[in-house]
């Protein structure tokens, strides 16, 4: 398995993978072509060095993995940077196979790479055996999120 940083001909793929669960299929618009709103948002990330958009391809080089990883600047934590991990799938003939957990640790490393003091992610509640997968990992819900959505 290999994990390297996303292209523009990837993102087929990736929204794919995003749309395809039931919560995704809600909020996406996987079409081909591409809405253009998925490319601009891929060029966005592209060009910030905070952003880390990664994917996961298998020995025949196919896409079976996505995740990005955020990395945000603080004042607290005496200037300290969080890393952010989201948008995290795999796709679903390849899942139960501990690609998760590859990407996982993969993401772990980078953000110390990055000095990160801490790696964080947001879950859906809908998603309980997400919430059972990381706090395998090791995280802990130690904090309650709240969320303001504007419309769309």
């Amino acid at each position: 398995m290999t994990i390297r940083a996303a292209e523009k001909k990837d993102l087929p793929f990736l929204i794919a993978m995003i749309a395809d669960d039931k919560l995704g299929s809600l909020r996406e618009n996987y079409q081909i072509p591409l809405p253009t709103e998925y490319t601009l948002a891929f060029d966005e990330i592209n060009a910030d060095k905070n952003q880390e958009l990664m994917v996961l391809e298998d020995p025949n080089g196919e896409i079976v993995g996505t995740f990005q990883l955020s990395f945000i600047q603080y004042l607290t934590y005496q200037g300290g940077i969080r890393a952010q991990i989201e948008a995290v799938r795999i796709r679903k003939d390849k899942r139960g196979l501990g690609l998760g957990k590859t990407m996982f640790l993969w993401a772990i490393d980078r953000a110390k790479e990055r000095k990160a003091h801490l790696l964080q992610l947001t879950t859906d509640k809908k998603r309980p055996e997400a919430l059972e997968f990381y706090k395998n990992l090791g995280f802990k819900d130690s904090h309650e999120g709240m969320k303001l959505h504007f419309g769309g």
